[in-house]
């Protein structure tokens, strides 16, 4: 079986097509459309439309390669630009009508979970108790589990790409002041989930997204071009030193440094100071660059799961209101389909209403 997932992120649209054997998504073909939606969009803002058109033709394009590749119709999920634009529906209605392609927006939490599901496949068992941060051009991902699924999911808005728009807009480099407010905010947010982990102990820590994998890069790790299975690792320590050194120069500058692409690099010094803070607050010294991630979180659950559970999630409720960040949950047990939030939220509002 050939399935495939589209994942529109604030940067890009990647599309990866994959072989479903023995239990696992084994890439047979990958491709990227650079979007930059984050540079045209504003915390909370609609998303212009000619960025709309851009998004419609990437995601047409990506279905036509997927199908090309023998695969059917592509899983297709937008994460916290489109999830938090005003304009959510008519967006996500523009791209289902144009390319009959159903994206999706989910829940920070699912995306935390999915994600923890790719990289607990990676680790595997004997990584034990597992820790995991994602940080994504609009939001910050925290997991910790042991088993399949995580037992504790959070979603913060702590994206590299939003906070550069928050406090680096217009300042390059950004004065010393403004890196310390950044450092202020993300602490005060970052505060009751970095408890949770330090409490927990994890046995293993993963880093997983573009913004970990660059920053690992240029505090040391290996090039991408000697593979996904040479071990990566970034230190607390290293990455202190990464954000002074990022703060000195401007984007252009960055840009020049390993790991550091033009693209990322005006909010690859946000994303640092992320990272170096919540390792920090969480106390971890060191975490593991994961390659895989949400994309295929996204496979695994299909394969394991079956259909049914990504079904669920596409009925979309076009008169909801964009969701707003949630700061701290309770993941569902490991292997209840989180595909049933909708079922769930429905039935407590009718309890609500008897009480």
């Amino acid at each position: 079986m050939r399935i495939s997932v589209v994942d529109v992120g604030s940067n890009t649209v990647r599309l990866v097509v994959a072989d479903a054997e023995d239990g696992a998504p084994l890439p047979v073909h990958t491709a990227k459309w650079r979007l930059r939606l984050s540079e045209q969009v504003k915390p909370g803002g609609s998303i212009p439309e000619e960025a709309v058109e851009r998004l419609v033709g990437a995601v047409a394009e990506a279905s036509r390669t997927a199908a090309r590749w023998g695969a059917a119709e592509p899983m297709a999920f937008a994460t916290a630009v489109v999830r938090a634009a005003p304009n959510r529906t008519e967006v996500l209605r523009a791209v289902r009508d144009r390319t009959g392609v159903d994206l999706c927006t989910m829940p920070g939490e699912l995306e935390a979970e999915l994600t923890f599901l790719g990289a607990r496949q990676w680790m595997g068992w004997r990584s034990g108790p597992l820790a995991l941060l994602d940080i994504g051009g609009g939001s910050l991902e925290v997991a910790f589990g042991r088993g399949r699924l995580p037992g504790f999911v959070a979603s913060l808005p702590l994206g590299a790409g939003r906070l550069t728009h928050e406090f680096f807009a217009g300042e390059d480099p950004p004065p010393p002041e403004r890196v310390r407010a950044l450092r202020r905010k993300v602490r005060h947010q970052l505060r009751d989930v970095a408890a949770r982990i330090r409490w927990e102990g994890p046995r293993t820590a993963v880093a997983t997204s573009r913004t970990f994998q660059q920053l690992g890069r240029l505090c040391g790790a290996p090039p991408g071009r000697h593979g996904p299975f040479m071990e990566r690792r970034l230190a607390r320590s290293d990455l202190r030193e990464a954000v002074t050194r990022l703060a000195a120069l401007p984007a252009a500058e960055r840009s020049r440094l390993p790991g550091i692409s033009a693209p990322r690099a005006a909010q690859s010094l946000a994303g640092a100071v992320v990272g170096h803070t919540a390792m920090k607050l969480t106390g971890l010294r060191t975490v593991t660059i994961c390659p895989w991630a949400i994309r295929e979180g996204v496979l695994l659950r299909q394969i394991q799961d079956g259909p049914s559970w990504w079904a669920e999630l596409t009925q979309l409720d076009e008169e909801a209101a964009p969701p707003e960040p949630v700061p701290l949950r309770l993941a569902a047990a490991a292997g209840q389909t989180e595909a049933a939030t909708s079922r769930r939220r429905a039935g407590d509002r009718d309890r609500d209403r008897a009480r």
